[in-house]
């Protein structure tokens, strides 16, 4: 047989492989537990049972296996799944390992998270768009308490297929008895939390018992084998093709003038043309006219498809809206409770704005103080100011405008979202929303006749923030009340709101810790915001250390209202200058969370206007931010 005719019997093979691969579904699960019980090593196994290991791999393997000093066995199977350094060492998992596998009847894509609770951030990663988790629990321990805290983010995250791999079977005689036991316990916490059913099998990952097929070992066992279970369990897609229609608009497509498609992918439900749709949060309604794609046009949208739709009317849509059936819609809100489980190295920040994406929409948020924080261990409710690392907790949010959105049990791809920080744009938070906010719904804008305009068109000038920020004792207040002074002798009306002042009265509740001063800055931006609608012009003099903030109250004004004015006075002269004698408590220990010593201080990046008190005096500086003001006031 010539070269030729065995490159295209080849190539015809891996045609007829590729295609029958194609048709098969893909399930994404995971697998957890508590440290040692056997993750990795289950998951190696389940790729050498399905073959999924070239020869040079196992090779390797086996070559890992004598190097790692594995005692009574030939291979150590973790080791195909832990590949990072500290990983081998510890004999742990550290970060989310993917790997891939498929049998006669489906492919898969397993994560395995970590077990330790330091790592409880990477295990929600790996959770995130899982359609089954694998519970391990080894025999010998039974149920411990990172069994149960992995069962609980199971059942936040919404995984509904859940296994429990009784494993390590082998270690304890496979004793019925013993399995019995575990499943009775496991059981019980699984109904205080909600999980409503759940798989038990008793396995041994080292040694292969009931992962591929049924072991002789176990003749009292008659359910599944684990891999015949994972091939047959239904798929998140299958049951969100129950639920109404929902599709986020990823991408609009406009080729020539002539077409205008809406891309994106089916979240829930089922769409058919002619079908009527309603585009929110706008909530224009019109009707499917085609599903166009590569091979001609499609007769159905389906949940778990990337699609494009066009519309028999011309309405406005746009990317970040969401397309739902116009007999169905979801719901549009800007105010929600939701539960945060917090990623981010820094603390969470009550009042600070963070970006907010859900699906394709993004937009600004802000999180008041938790609820409550969830010990998930015991599942009590702790009472908390904020979040830490890993830490899990209920809050409101509110956004800077309504979103679609449905609650994260009935489709997780409108009820889940991460918040990202605006400065460092670090992911810090996944979340679940619960439900909207009835107030959200109840609280609408009240139209008014006499507007920001028309206030400042009666003061014959152009409303202004100019926002003084430094250290305590760099001269803030002093020159916020020299320029005031100025401004008023030459007719401007103005008003000075100080951070002492303040405190005396609006936000006499608020301590110095970092969450009290993100809301001591939030309530005097809206404040501000009032008094520029007034058409005033507003001076504020405060510490503000963090930019986050700062930002926050510049995006509260109209573009070119907000003057930052950093009085750059290093460190040690201002705690010379000590004039309230703060610095001195501060360095003694008497004054906590003082910015400068132990508290930090972010100098703006791009300020409006710098002013440096060692080289200035007061009344030079005032001058200089008067001619700033009234300059861009001129423009």
């Amino acid at each position: 047989m010539s070269s030729y005719v065995t490159d295209s019997l080849i190539a015809e093979d891996i045609e007829q492989y590729l295609a029958l691969h194609e048709r098969k579904s893909l399930m994404r699960f995971i697998t957890c537990g508590s440290v040692d019980d056997g993750k990795s090593t289950l998951i190696g196994r389940l790729l050498y049972d399905t073959k999924m290991i070239f020869e040079d791999q196992l090779a390797g393997l086996e070559a890992d296996s004598k190097a790692m000093g594995t005692q009574g066995q030939e291979l150590d199977f973790a080791l195909l799944v832990d590949g990072l350094a500290a990983e081998r060492e510890q004999g742990i998992t550290i970060d989310v390992a993917y790997r891939f596998f498929a049998t006669e009847k489906r492919k898969f894509i397993v994560a395995d998270t970590p077990g330790h609770e330091q790592y409880t951030r990477n295990m929600v990663t790996g959770a995130s768009t899982a359609d089954l988790a694998v519970i391990l629990i080894d025999a010998r321990q039974g149920v411990l308490t990172q069994t149960r805290r992995h069962s609980y983010l199971v059942q936040l995250l919404g995984i509904r297929n859940v296994v429990l791999a009784v494993n390590k079977m082998d270690l304890v005689g496979w004793s019925e008895a013993r399995f019995r036991e575990i499943v009775a316990d496991y059981q019980a916490f699984a109904d205080l939390i909600g999980i409503k059913s759940f798989t038990a099998i008793p396995i041994s990952g080292l040694k292969g018992d009931n992962i591929a097929s049924l072991s002789a070992a176990s003749p009292w066992y008659q359910g599944p084998a684990l891999l015949s279970h994972l091939e047959e369990a239904p798929l998140h897609e299958s049951r969100m093709e129950e639920r109404p229609f929902r599709m986020a608009v990823q991408w609009v497509n406009r080729p020539n003038l002539n077409f205008r498609g809406f891309t994106g992918l089916v979240s829930s439900g089922q769409a058919r043309p002619g079908d009527g749709l309603r585009v929110l949060p706008s909530g224009k309604t019109t009707r499917l006219k085609e599903i166009p794609g590569m091979g001609g046009s499609a007769a159905l949208a389906r949940a778990g498809q990337s699609v494009t739709l066009t519309f028999e009317d011309e309405i406005d849509c746009s990317r970040g809206d969401v397309i739902v059936a116009s007999d169905a819609p979801c719901e549009v809100a800007d105010q929600f409770e939701a539960t945060l489980v917090w990623m981010g190295e820094a603390e969470m920040l009550p009042g600070r704005p963070y970006l907010l994406k859900l699906g394709t929409q993004v937009v600004t948020a802000t999180v008041t103080a938790p609820k409550y924080e969830v010990n998930v261990n015991t599942l009590e409710h702790l009472a908390s100011k904020t979040l830490s690392l890993n830490a899990i907790g209920v809050v409101n949010l509110s956004t800077d405008r309504a979103i679609a959105f449905e609650s994260f049990e009935d489709n997780p791809a409108l009820g889940g979202f991460i918040l990202i920080d605006r400065m460092s744009n670090a992911t810090v938070a996944a979340g679940m929303i619960r439900f909207a906010l009835r107030r959200s719904q109840n609280i609408h804008w009240q139209a008014l006749d006499v507007d920001r305009e028309a206030h400042a068109a009666l003061k014959n000038q152009r409303p202004k923030v100019v926002w003084f920020t430094g250290l305590s004792g760099s001269g803030k207040s002093t020159i916020a009340n020299l320029v005031e002074k100025k401004l008023h002798a030459l007719g401007k009306h103005t008003f000075l709101l100080d951070g002492d002042n303040i405190r005396h009265g609006l936000n006499r509740d608020l301590g110095f810790t970092d969450a009290d001063r993100v809301e001591n800055i939030r309530r005097v931006g809206e404040v501000a915001k009032l008094m520029t609608d007034a058409g005033l012009i507003v001076l504020t003099a405060f510490i503000s250390p963090f930019r986050a903030e700062r930002r926050m109250v510049r995006e509260l004004m109209a573009p070119g209202e907000f003057l930052e004015v950093w009085v750059s006075t290093p460190l040690e002269v201002a705690e010379a200058r000590d004039v309230k004698g703060l610095y001195k408590k501060a360095r003694s220990g008497q004054l906590k969370n003082f910015t400068g010593i132990d508290s930090p201080y972010e100098p703006p990046e791009t300020p409006e206007l710098v002013v440096d008190t060692v080289t200035l005096s007061a009344e030079e500086a005032a001058d200089r931010v008067v001619a700033a003001l009234l300059g861009a006031a001129e423009r």
